[in-house]
């Protein structure tokens, strides 16, 4: 049992790893930019509530978690 986590523990290590360098290089410059992201600047003071790339987050871990419980 302690190798399946284990493994799990290098897969997300590995995904963090892979977005670090995404990030990083500004591949993902567009991300928290998108349209529906929410900002409010006023003097002194600065809202931001990235709504839409939450929802596309939300989307893209759904698939892919639905994809490894389907394979694994």
């Amino acid at each position: 049992m302690q190798g399946g986590v284990g493994n799990w523990l290098i897969m997300i290590g590995v995904i963090m790893l892979v977005v670090g360098v995404l990030v990083k290089s500004g591949l993902l410059g567009w991300f928290g930019h998108l349209p529906g992201d929410v900002t409010f600047r006023r003097e002194g003071f600065r809202f931001y509530f990235p709504f839409t790339s939450m929802i596309l987050i939300s989307v893209l871990l759904s698939v892919l978690l639905s994809l490894i419980r389907r394979f694994f």
